[in-house]
């Protein structure tokens, strides 16, 4: 396991949590995800340092999320789940299992399905 990586501020002592990068050419800082490896000319900062960045005057700042990290949910996210999951425990009046006997009709070695909601319970042929 690597070592963490501590804030590049000097008497800072926190782990890193974002790397800050400047385009000269452009005059832009750009702050984004922890790089996966420590670059020369690449500055690592903590938390409270990444959110009180400012750049020189007439530079830009620009801020790049890490799309690849899980979003958390939200309380909306977790409400529809839980609906999601009510839904499909519900019974549901449908006729006489059509889907199973035509597929079992079609082709007589597959094994058989029975359909309750969205979900499928596959049967061995045995």
């Amino acid at each position: 396991m690597s070592p963490v990586r501590r804030c590049s501020r000097t008497a800072c002592g926190r782990p890193a949590v974002a790397t800050l990068t400047y385009v000269y050419a452009d005059s832009t800082a750009v702050l984004g995800p922890l790089a996966t490896y420590a670059e020369p000319h690449c500055y690592d900062l903590c938390a409270e340092h990444s959110d009180r960045l400012t750049a020189p005057r007439g530079w830009e700042v620009v801020r790049l999320s890490d799309s690849s990290a899980p979003a958390r949910p939200s309380g909306d996210d977790l409400e529809a789940l839980a609906n999601a999951v009510r839904e499909a425990a519900r019974p549901h009046e449908r006729p006489a299992d059509s889907d199973a006997n035509s597929a079992r009709t079609a082709n007589p070695g597959a094994p058989s399905a029975t359909r309750r909601g969205h979900l499928r319970v596959l049967r061995s042929p045995e």
